[in-house]
């Protein structure tokens, strides 16, 4: 009998042992059910319970127990870490908990707009990123900031090339604009670079790295059209050569500051602003607004033309009508006038 009560005992505690083992098995390999990846987006301000409540709502989880426990062995409210940090169904709990405490977070796609002012291009970014957008706005605006950076206020504009870049959620401000600074200097390649030559000999002046930008950025004004750009682009190449004002509508409703201008009129054409390429000789002192990669190549790979005239087609298409002479441009001028006045367009 005694020998009886052995064997139980001994399969009892075998029971116990396996029970323990398979509980604490789980334990390890407690998870998240999830049928794709989800982000876990985690701020300065974000606490170990602020940090269980999304991940509740967020990742549906095998056992929120699992992650207070490996929250608390694993001391993480002394190593939250910020970022954006992916889970899947292949995550265990425990990886979780050390992907934040080792900040192994996942970078994500940021995309870099064209757009017309830097006020825009810090919205923009700060809608992708962790830092707010006043941030980015106080930072560009600080004179000291936009020296450090080799840029003047009316130079700055063209530091951003807008592409798409791979980066991390959590990036400060000073890291984002040293970002930019290094993909402007990647994207002026010896390629690029070494048009610049021909384009100041086609100019008849010497085309900067600077200049080139601004002028980019009165082209991508002009047009949406990628294909008519270069030919713009040699438009206003041949008004450079020429000793001619540029006459650009875009600089005049940069000067004005009111973008929602669809007309631009004698009062218009008449206020003082160095912007103003009716009153003033030559590029403007900086680019009008971030231009596209596709208007910076339209001008280092610019069409061969006579034209020195373009009006807006009356078709409002977005593309242009183009003249050699100033008999055929008004010509080309009126049938748009036309065209506003049918549409009842004022301004």
């Amino acid at each position: 009998m005694a020998k009886k009560k052995k064997y139980i005992w001994i399969w009892v505690l075998l029971c116990i042992v396996v029970m323990a083992g398979a509980g604490a098995w789980w334990v390890y390999r407690s998870g998240f059910q999830l049928s794709e990846p989800t982000y876990i987006y985690i701020d300065a301000d974000d606490t170990v319970d602020s940090i269980a409540m999304k991940v509740e709502k967020q990742t549906n989880p095998e056992s929120m127990r699992v992650f207070h426990l490996y929250a608390g062995l694993l001391k993480l409210e002394e190593r939250i870490r910020t970022g954006r940090y992916e889970v899947t169904a292949e995550l265990t709990m425990l990886n979780f908990i050390r992907d934040i405490r080792n900040h192994n977070e996942k970078p994500i796609m940021l995309v870099v707009p064209s757009v017309r002012t830097l006020d825009l291009m810090a919205g923009r970014m700060g809608h992708q990123l962790m830092v707010d957008s006043a941030s980015i706005v106080e930072y560009l605006n600080d004179e000291a900031n936009i020296k450090a950076l080799g840029y003047t206020k009316e130079s700055l504009p063209g530091m951003f090339i807008p592409n798409t870049y791979e980066v991390y959620w959590d990036m400060s401000v000073e890291q984002l604009m040293e970002r930019m600074a290094k993909e402007y200097k990647r994207f002026w390649n010896a390629e690029r670079l070494g048009k610049l030559k021909e384009v100041s000999e086609y100019a008849g002046e010497e085309m900067t790295k600077e200049k080139v930008i601004t002028l980019a950025s009165i082209v991508d004004s002009e047009t949406a059209n990628n294909g008519e750009k270069p030919m713009i682009a040699a438009l206003y190449l041949n008004r450079l050569r020429k000793k001619m004002a540029l006459q650009s509508d875009p600089t005049v409703i940069y000067a004005v500051g009111d973008f929602s201008i669809r007309r631009v009129l004698n009062e218009h054409l008449a206020v003082e602003s160095p912007y103003n390429t009716y009153r003033n000789a030559g590029l403007p002192p900086g680019p009008i607004r971030v231009p596209s990669i596709a208007g910076i190549d339209a001008v280092l790979n610019h069409d061969r033309n006579e034209y020195i005239y373009m009006c807006a087609k009356e078709d409002f298409s977005g593309t242009h009508n183009y003249a050699v002479s100033y008999g055929e441009h008004q010509r080309n001028a009126a049938r748009y006038i036309r065209a506003l006045n049918e549409r009842g367009i004022r301004r």
